[in-house]
């Protein structure tokens, strides 16, 4: 067995391949039931929901039987987006939540998220002590009494609850008069989506919303917003809003069919919400892959920005640790602390429809604050994830980098923490020298790690 299981975003791998067994989601389900029995949180249940991968019924059907075997009851909600596991974690007192899903990575991926009662993802202890219970054996051999078995049962109305809980965070802000292209991805979202739009009056043309198990993410969706392009231009669509696998990040496309990524929605959010004296300590919180344009443009008006490491855990839990309510990736995690625990790619949507409905303006002039730096982000498969200060040559061109751009622009080398690639970011005021630089730095990555 390998000494580790969760990554920077709970368990992750291919589909019936270690970890992404039903043997380890059986003895994780056990180990799950075991630990949040032990620390007595919200009633013994939990909420079990998944995205549309095939594997997803393999997984829930072995996460299930380890639960109830350690007499923990079980709520299934089905294909639902991760926030919406999140809320009914909540809404149902329940002691934990767990959303099967890969993300926006390929069908034949899949993983395992975990959420507390509070509906925050875990903290790092909580699942180490899951995890040792599992490589330690010892969970392996753990029966509950017969008297103890817990039950699983399905929860009929809990898409309603998710659908008018989104809906009550904008306060029912009709949509009447917007025209909308959604792309479900595929995914979690596929029928949710849609009828979210749809009952605050906006005319939806949905695409990508027929799973079949196997075409999640599937050239669409939040990593593919080309996808939507040209049929907001061809449909003369107001916005077009792509969702990834699960439903927690979105992409905008504007009526003219450019990309709006998350740095132009973060900025345009905060800034709305200074207006309105409705940002606390007037702060956004970004990652360090968000241009330096959105930085200088939110300075410029007054906002301090809060920079994480990447990932959308770091940014919840700088949140959380201020009281900031506004942060997010620029790959399309957006999260409003006034109304939920995690990214949601739906009330993200709805946020910013009720601000174009609000001020009269288009996507394209609302996020036309800021002056985007020259930015290449490159993604290079790696045989293995060597630490980058034990390999000198790449250490060094790193540095090398950073002394050459000074305070006019940055580079960010990291591994994926969810894949075996390693992802180089390079920003400057002149293009030629961010592709120079890139060249440079995937050279030696080239030379050193594939």
């Amino acid at each position: 067995m390998g000494n580790k299981l969760f990554g920077t975003d709970g368990i992750r791998g291919k589909a019936n391949v270690y970890p992404i067994t039903p043997e380890i989601a059986l003895q994780l389900g056990k180990a799950i039931a075991h630990v949040f029995g032990a620390k007595g949180q919200g009633e013994m249940k939990a909420v079990i929901g998944k995205d549309t991968r095939l594997s997803g019924y393999m997984l829930e059907t072995a996460l299930t039987s380890g639960l109830v075997s350690m007499g923990m009851d079980v709520i299934g909600v089905g294909p639902m987006p991760t926030p919406a596991v999140a809320h009914l974690t909540k809404s149902f007192n329940a002691s934990c939540g767990i959303m099967i899903t890969a993300s926006h990575n390929p069908a034949e991926d899949n993983g395992i998220k975990i959420f507390g009662a509070d509906g925050f993802k875990l903290p790092d202890s909580i699942e180490s002590d899951i995890e040792e219970h599992i490589l330690g054996g010892e969970i392996e051999r753990a029966h509950g009494t017969q008297q103890n078995i817990g039950k699983a049962y399905r929860m009929e109305d809990a898409r309603g609850r998710y659908i008018e809980f989104a809906k009550a965070s904008v306060h029912n802000r009709s949509l009447k008069g917007l025209k909308i292209v959604l792309d479900c991805a595929n995914g979690a979202a596929s029928s949710i989506g849609p009828a979210i739009f749809r009952e605050l009056g906006a005319e939806v043309i949905t695409v990508a919303n027929t799973p079949d198990g196997n075409n999640i993410n599937m050239n669409c969706g939040a990593t593919h917003p080309e996808n939507i392009s040209g049929l907001v231009r061809q449909h003369g669509a107001n916005v077009g809003i792509s969702l990834d696998g699960d439903a927690d990040r979105v992409i905008f496309c504007d009526e003219h069919g450019n990309e709006v990524n998350g740095d132009r929605i973060l900025g345009m959010c905060a800034l709305d919400m200074k207006k309105r004296n409705r940002l606390v300590k007037d702060t956004l919180v970004v990652t360090s892959m968000s241009n330096l344009g959105l930085i200088k443009a939110m300075k410029a008006n007054g906002i301090n920005v809060d920079i994480t490491a990447v990932g959308d855990r770091y940014v919840i839990e700088s949140m959380r640790e201020h009281g900031y309510n506004i942060g997010g990736e620029q790959s399309g995690h957006v999260i409003f602390m006034d109304y939920v625990t995690t990214g949601d790619g739906i009330i993200s949507a709805l946020h910013v429809l009720k601000h174009m409905m609000n001020t009269g303006k288009t996507l394209a002039e609302l996020t036309n604050f800021m002056d985007v730096f020259p930015q290449v982000l490159k993604s290079i498969n790696v045989k293995e994830k060597r630490p980058i200060d034990q390999i000198p040559a790449l250490a060094e061109i790193i540095s090398e980098c950073e002394r050459s751009l000074g305070d006019r622009g940055r580079n960010v080398v990291r591994y994926s923490g969810t894949e075996n690639k390693i992802r180089v970011l390079v920003e400057a005021e002149d293009q030629a020298l961010v592709d120079t630089w890139v060249g440079k730095i995937t050279e030696v990555i080239n030379r050193e790690l594939c």
